[in-house]
Order: structure tokens, then C-alpha cells, then sequence
């Protein structure tokens, strides 16, 4: 006879849990057995999943393409919506039905400081650009300038009013798992939320550094899949059976070529090139810089007969090419993404043959980084400009400031053309 429990009995995990549980031990199980028994090319049912991946491969690029045709802000709104579907996917990982009975209210908690983190990084990233666009309107300027000046003290009140909030609901018996994802939240806020951030500052640089990051992890991803898929013989790490030597090298090589080519096409539209400076959708017009500008050279006699081509037109900086390649060298490090190294499940299966949004976007959160990073340190001049002390001003200083300083400079001009 078994003994009765007479304690209260832990609080078994959810169907959901268990099924993660289920996929890490399988992952790690497989991983024991001999080479090449997880591999596509082995795969009887292949066929069916390369279409399923590929029929949704074509509906995410075609969307992916209209949203940057339309724009900096639509790009943008895009990035939002991405941010809280990974959100709560991520939010649900380690979620418990029956915890979550006890607690009413809690998991509203999570999306307090998810949106107060939205609130502080976004309005450190888009402040001067709103400032731009509402100049115009004194009314609104004012408004804006003084929500500005306030904002880290607005961003601080909420999140401090969220921490209290989460003392408040505090309950015996919950402690560890009521603080077990206080810390999980503060890890998504950090580690999730922060880097995918960057990829909006690299929008309003210039949707070029936006738009060739991206492409060259979609490029990678898919002819690491394919390269896989038909030649794919030897096992790359134990952690991911299904990755091998094969597509690694082959999307690697693809990366590193579609750089070059990728970056020569895009540099050649100042709709992607020029930086946006406001919240407007209109138009862009600019001096793209030496980066972006070509010149035209004549092609030795025997490649020219060889090609039939003349002429080739290139970037004239080296430096050009420079940034080409570490983008596509960055993008084949990173064939090894975060999540299969820590052996975690995937996060969902919102888009058929991918898994979740998470699964998509892992790669895209650190790519972002080391471009805004990479674009801040090398390409942007480091020297201060005109445009940038007057926006310094204008975000800075109060009306009344700006007259004197308006006026100051006006003597000190006076001064130095009298003398």
C-alpha cells in the first residue's frame, strides 16, 4: 500500500511545460546516439516540412519586403509588434496555471515593466526626432519638450510604482515562484528586449543598416537549411543534431558573397541610405557620404572580352568593403544561436515549420547590436556637426535660453568682424 499524502500536494506542472520538458530531454537523449540519425538528409518526411518551411518563408519575406518599402515608421511599428509577441512567448515559458490561479493580477506585472522599459528606451532613441517633427507647432512643442525634460523621472516613477506593486502581492508560499519570475521578467527586459531595441536606432540611421543585417541572417538561415537539407552528411555539435558541416560552411560562403553584393544594390537608394530625423513618413533627400558614393572604372581588355562588359562601377572606399565583410563575417558566427546552445525548447509554433517568433528573432536581437555598435564606432564621424549642436539646443535649452544664447553669439559675431 502506498502512503497517503496528507500534505498539500505540490502543483503539478502544465501540459505546456510538460511538452517543453518533454522536447529538452529528447534533445539532450538524441544527442547520445550515433551521427547522422537526425539528420534532413535522412529524414523520410523531409519533403513535406522543406515545403511547409518554405510556403511560410515566402509569406514572412513578402511582408518583410512591403514594410520596407512603406518606411522607417511602418519598420518600426513592425519591431513593436515583434517585441511583444516575443514577449509573451517568452513570458509563458515558464508560466504555471496553477500559481497563476492564486495570484490575480500578476501577470499583469510582467507587461507593467515591459511597457515601462518600452517607454524609457524608445523615448531615449526617438526623443530628438519628435522634437522635429512638432516644431512647428508651438503648442505641441512645449508639450513635448517638457514630457522630454521629465521622462526619466516618469520612466523611474513606473517602474518603482511596478516594484511596489510586486511587494504588495507577495503571498506565503508563492515567494519562489513569484520572485523566480520577477527575475525572468527583469532577464527578458535585458537580454531580449534591450537588443532588439538597437535595431530601431539602426532604422532611423538608415534602413540600410537595418535592412542588410536582417538580409544576411535570412540569407544564412536559408542556405544553411538548404545546404543541409540536400548535402548535409556530417554533424556539426551534438546540441542540434540537424546542423552539419555542410550548411555551415555553404550558408558561411553564400553570407560572405551576398555582403558584397546585397551592400552594392541597397547603397544605391537614398531611401535607405539617408538617415531620418523626424517621425515623418515623406520623401528622403540627402548627401549619402563618401560611404555610398561610386565611381566608375575601366575594366582590363581580356575580363572585358571575358564578361563583355567595359565598365564597373564600385564603392570608392575601401572602407566600403571593410563594413561588408564584417557584417557578413558577423552573420556566419552567429549559425550557433543563443537558445540551441543552452539546450532550450523552442519557444512556440506561431509560423508553421519556424516554431515562434523567438525562433526567428534570436539571431536578428544580436545582429542588431554589433551594427549599431559597429555603425556607431566606425561610420558615423565622431566630430561634432552643426545639425547636432542645434538639436542639443533645441531639446536642451528653454525659449528664453535660445534668445540669449541667440543674442550672445550675435555680440560675440559683431565682435570678431569689428576687430
Amino acid at each position: 500500500m502506498h502512503k497517503e499524502n496528507t500534505g498539500d500536494a505540490p502543483s503539478a506542472p502544465t501540459p505546456r511545460v510538460l511538452h517543453h520538458r518533454k522536447r529538452n530531454f529528447d534533445a539532450v537523449a538524441g544527442a547520445g546516439k550515433p551521427n547522422g540519425s537526425h539528420l534532413l538528409v535522412n529524414d523520410k518526411s523531409k519533403y513535406k516540412s522543406f515545403l511547409i518551411r518554405a510556403y511560410s518563408t515566402v509569406w514572412m519575406i513578402g511582408g518583410f519586403a512591403l514594410i520596407v518599402y512603406l518606411g522607417h515608421l511602418y519598420i518600426t511599428a513592425m519591431v513593436v509588434v515583434l517585441q511583444i509577441f516575443m514577449a509573451r512567448e517568452l513570458f509563458n515559458l515558464l508560466r504555471r496555471t496553477h500559481e497563476d490561479k492564486q495570484l490575480p493580477g500578476f501577470r499583469l506585472l510582467n507587461w507593467h515593466f515591459f511597457f515601462t522599459a518600452m517607454l524609457f528606451v524608445y523615448g531615449r532613441i526617438l526623443s530628438q526626432r519628435l522634437v522635429n517633427t512638432v516644431t512647428p507647432d508651438k503648442v505641441l512643442y512645449r508639450l513635448v519638450t517638457s514630457l522630454i525634460k521629465y521622462h526619466m523621472a516618469i520612466c523611474y516613477s513606473l517602474y518603482i510604482s511596478g516594484f511596489v506593486w510586486f511587494i504588495l502581492t507577495l503571498k506565503k508560499k508563492m515567494y519562489k515562484y513569484q520572485f523566480s519570475q520577477y527575475a525572468w521578467t527583469h532577464m527578458i527586459l535585458i537580454v531580449v528586449f534591450t537588443q532588439s531595441s538597437f535595431t530601431v536606432a539602426n532604422i532611423f540611421e538608415g534602413i540600410f543598416w537595418f535592412l542588410l543585417p536582417a538580409s544576411l541572417i535570412v540569407i544564412n538561415d536559408i542556405f544553411a537549411y538548404i545546404c543541409g537539407f540536400f548535402f548535409g552528411r556530417t554533424p556539426l555539435i551534438k546540441l542540434s543534431p540537424k546542423k552539419t558541416w555542410e550548411g555551415f560552411i555553404g550558408a558561411s560562403i553564400t553570407t560572405m558573397i551576398s555582403a558584397f553584393l546585397l551592400a552594392n544594390i541597397m547603397g544605391r537608394f537614398l531611401w535607405l541610405t539617408c538617415p531620418r530625423e523626424d517621425l515623418s513618413t515623406g520623401w528622403l533627400q540627402c548627401d549619402p557620404g563618401p560611404l555610398f558614393k561610386q565611381e566608375t572604372h575601366a575594366l582590363p581588355g581580356w575580363i572585358s572580352n571575358w564578361v563583355r562588359l567595359d565598365t564597373v562601377q564600385y564603392w570608392n572606399s575601401y572602407t566600403s568593403n571593410l563594413h561588408c565583410f564584417l557584417n557578413g563575417k558577423r552573420r556566419f558566427t552567429l549559425q550557433l544561436p543563443w537558445k540551441e546552445i543552452s539546450v532550450l525548447p523552442d519557444f512556440g509554433d506561431s509560423i508553421p515549420g519556424h516554431g515562434g517568433i523567438t525562433d526567428r528573432m534570436d539571431c536578428q536581437m544580436v545582429m542588431a547590436v554589433f551594427a549599431y555598435i559597429y555603425h556607431q564606432s566606425f561610420v558615423v564621424p565622431q566630430s561634432l556637426s552643426v545639425d547636432k549642436l542645434l538639436d542639443q539646443i533645441i531639446t536642451s535649452l528653454t525659449l528664453e535660453e535660445q534668445q540669449a544664447l541667440f543674442t550672445k553669439l550675435g555680440q560675440m559675431l559683431q565682435e570678431v568682424i569689428g576687430s
